[in-house]
């Protein structure tokens, strides 16, 4: 886990705050934190849960994922092939759908890295072993 300092997850979260244009009252109250608690993770004295900065995304209308990354809980992954983006922007799907495809989506790449891994290992420890032993007769040749 990178390590990040408390200020700057609050500095970003105001930078979005102040952006979407809504005061700390109203985000305090989208996301369900008292206003006292939002001003102090803004001025960095506080460090907010990985619970509250869903809240905080959803309030702003942002990706939870932006906000973990930013605060040190998820590392910053490469570019995937659009599926989160996409999935992101629909705006049809509530941010609880959203936040399920997504975490369903990274299940199966975790499993399809799992697996990718274990083949590997196998070719490798095979690799390492030789070639097979042809099989033996089981019955004395009659030359014996």
């Amino acid at each position: 886990m990178r390590n990040v300092s408390v200020n700057s997850i609050g500095e970003y979260i105001k930078e979005q705050r102040e952006q979407a244009r809504i005061s700390i009252r109203q985000l305090a109250q989208q996301a369900g934190v008292s206003n006292p608690y939002l001003s102090q993770v803004e001025r960095g004295q506080r460090n907010p849960s990985a619970e509250i900065l869903q809240q905080i995304a959803k309030g702003l209308r942002i990706s939870a994922e932006a906000l973990y990354v930013r605060a040190g809980i998820l590392e910053d992954r490469p570019a995937d092939s659009g599926v989160r983006s996409a999935l992101l922007a629909d705006p049809e799907l509530s941010e609880r759908q959203k936040q399920v495809l997504l975490e369903i989506y990274e299940s199966f790449r975790k499993e399809n890295a799992a697996l990718a891994a274990q083949e590997t290992a196998e070719e490798v420890t095979q690799a390492q072993a030789g070639p097979e032993p042809a099989e033996q007769d089981a019955e004395p040749s009659p030359e014996g």
